[in-house]
């Protein structure tokens, strides 16, 4: 509203100039020093109003832009929270990034134009009003030409938009793009394919120029139409005035006015365009953010029972899978995605639209539970966690029960390493708390990047804590140190593992595997591998041919090796055997 006010206070001003020019020429022609004196106040007082009007248009105008913009990038912020990682799983990385960056700013725009185009519409029905009551001979012809003139782009405007369209989604692909590569840019180098995605990026953005370049000449060629139309309207204003002013119908200062009037009213006619490019960019802009915007998880930010933290068994009906509490469950499954979607599932992150029942626990679903209770009762760590750019003492700030500090956590989770690393590469301070890691911790190697986000989960120390491959990016060695850190920190607490390594399994107090969408079997992981030949094809990576060649031959003399299966055991116990060798070494040099 104060950008409406003040741009009618700016556009009725420069309008009311061709008032006064005509009204001191007529004056002059007349030889009337006192109505000149008048038309010179009229037109300080006129220039007085442009300039206040110009000035605060234009700040309430960039106010209501970065205003609608950053309103924008806050609903986008408050449902990334709200979806977590659930978010890049139904929408682009890019796409998010393209909406939160370009699309406000172009949603930001219209909202700014609309109120410079309203108040321009304003002014240029109340001119023609003007100009009707003022000459009506010459009025009616502007006030007849001037929505012509308006609306002579309207047939325009939806081949327009829809090259829009196309340039802003080309645009959006080819962000995606560049955002994934960027993300993948190690795994990229290592296996040689920094070309081949370069010339993937190098086509997506000749097809955004080109697609630009056709979006360009429609606007040109509206643009064109704006200043042919209002051309030839002011040449048949100036030809009927001068027929009219010969015949003395008109008088000189009467022509004077109207011709002013009909030329300055391209300033405002040029809103109509702004607002018709406005509006075309903003749009699929729009439209994207509100499908982002749309977007639900399975709970309400309230939910429908008290704020409060369920302590018990985690259960998933839709699986049978039971994780009883205070024990350390392994989950094996054959198939990655499935064990994704299961762990997300098991923190409360299933989607809106899925038909599957909620998790439970200590038998309270969690979708009836408001999105802080069931957060601090379940935590998730999916296999590809993100550390955000800062130190590594804000990395570990986080939300906790107080009962697990940072060197605790980094102690089990086996950091000792990549300490040693950040105060190296530290050259402000030699403490390795203070050492910066930087966005998405690309300093970091792969390893080091999964045990820093499993410390941090441990800081929080959860009801339930969810870990999905919490250590594939790990040597074997280490991976049990991890295993038997995190059985130790985590004593009494709930943990699930989402894993197929035998040397966290054999660590687990209870191993379920999930074979098409449901618990096929349970026990230990020593047992689970002698009986049960599904987990052993997962576990030890056996094919189905190789499993079918070695079934008959399972049967083997007393005091004998047991096949496969025996001999899979007998390495895993020797891999442990060697660790606390190591450690024992270990432990003798350091206390040499």
């Amino acid at each position: 509203m104060k950008a409406l006010c003040w741009g009618l206070l700016h556009f009725v001003s420069v309008s009311g100039l061709p008032f006064c020019v005509g009204f001191a020429v007529q004056a002059v022609v007349d030889r009337s020093g006192a109505r000149l004196a008048l038309a010179g106040g009229l037109i300080a007082v006129c220039a007085l109003g442009i300039a206040l009007g110009d000035t605060m248009l234009h700040r309430t105008a960039v106010t209501n832009w970065i205003t609608a913009a950053a309103r924008v990038q806050q609903l986008l912020a408050r449902r990334t929270a709200l979806l977590g990682s659930a978010l890049t799983r139904r929408v682009a990385a890019g796409e998010i990034v393209s909406v939160s960056t370009g699309d406000v700013e172009k949603i930001g725009w219209f909202v700014e134009a609309v109120s410079r185009f309203t108040a321009a519409a304003v002014t240029i029905v109340l001119v023609c009003v003007a100009l009707v009551v003022y000459q009506p001979a010459l009025g009616i012809v502007v006030a007849v030409g001037v929505p012509v003139l308006a609306l002579a782009v309207l047939p325009l405007l939806p081949r327009a938009t829809r090259r829009a369209d196309f340039q802003r989604d080309k645009a959006g692909r080819a962000t995606e793009l560049a955002s994934d590569t960027v993300a993948g840019l190690r795994v990229l180098r290592g296996i040689g394919g920094e070309e081949l995605f370069l010339d993937r990026y190098r086509s997506a953005s000749q097809e955004v120029r080109h697609a630009a370049v056709r979006s360009a000449r429609m606007w040109s060629l509206i643009a064109a139409i704006q200043v042919l139309l209002p051309g030839l309207l002011l040449i048949a204003v100036v030809w009927h005035g001068v027929n009219l002013a010969r015949e003395g119908r008109i008088t000189v200062g009467e022509l004077v006015t109207v011709y002013s009037a009909v030329m300055l009213l391209t300033y405002p006619l040029h809103h109509f365009e702004e607002i018709a490019m406005a509006y075309s960019f903003s749009r699929p802009s729009a439209k994207r953010a509100a499908r982002v915007l749309s977007l639900e998880r399975a709970t309400d930010g309230e939910g429908s029972r008290e704020a409060v933290v369920p302590a018990g068994d985690l259960y998933d009906p839709a699986t049978g899978l039971l994780a009883p509490a205070g024990r350390l469950t392994a989950v094996v499954c054959g198939d990655p995605d499935a064990a994704g979607v299961l762990a997300e599932r098991l923190g409360g992150h299933t989607a809106a639209s899925s038909d599957l029942p909620s998790a439970l626990v200590g038998g309270v679903p969690l979708d009836e539970l408001p999105l802080d209770s069931a957060r601090a009762a379940v935590l998730v760590q999916d296999k590809d966690p993100v550390l955000l750019s800062g130190t590594l003492r804000e990395l570990l700030d986080v939300p906790g029960s107080g009962d697990v500090d940072a060197a605790a956590a980094l102690a089990a989770a086996q950091c000792r390493d990549v300490l040693d690393a950040l105060a190296q590469g530290s050259l402000d301070t030699g403490d390795p708390m203070d050492a910066r890691i930087t966005e998405r911790g690309r300093s970091l190697s792969g390893g080091q990047r999964q045990r820093l986000a499993l410390a941090r989960s441990l800081i929080t120390d959860p009801e339930v804590l969810v870990l999905d491959e919490p250590t594939s990016a790990v040597d074997s060695h280490t991976e049990a140190r991890i295993a038997e850190g995190i059985r130790s920190l985590r004593q009494g607490r709930t943990t699930v593992v989402f894993t197929s390594s035998p040397l966290l399994l054999d660590h687990a107090d209870r191993v379920a595997l999930v074979h098409e969408g449901e618990v096929a079997a349970v026990g230990l992981h020593r047992d689970l591998l002698r009986g049960e030949p599904r987990y052993r094809a997962v576990v030890t990576r056996e094919t189905d041919d190789q499993a079918a060649v070695e079934e008959p031959a399972r049967p083997s003399p007393p005091g004998g090796l047991d096949g496969p299966t025996e001999l899979t055991e007998l390495t895993a116990l020797t891999d442990l055997h060697e660790i606390d060798e190591l450690d024992e070494l270990e432990e003798i040099e350091e206390t040499a």
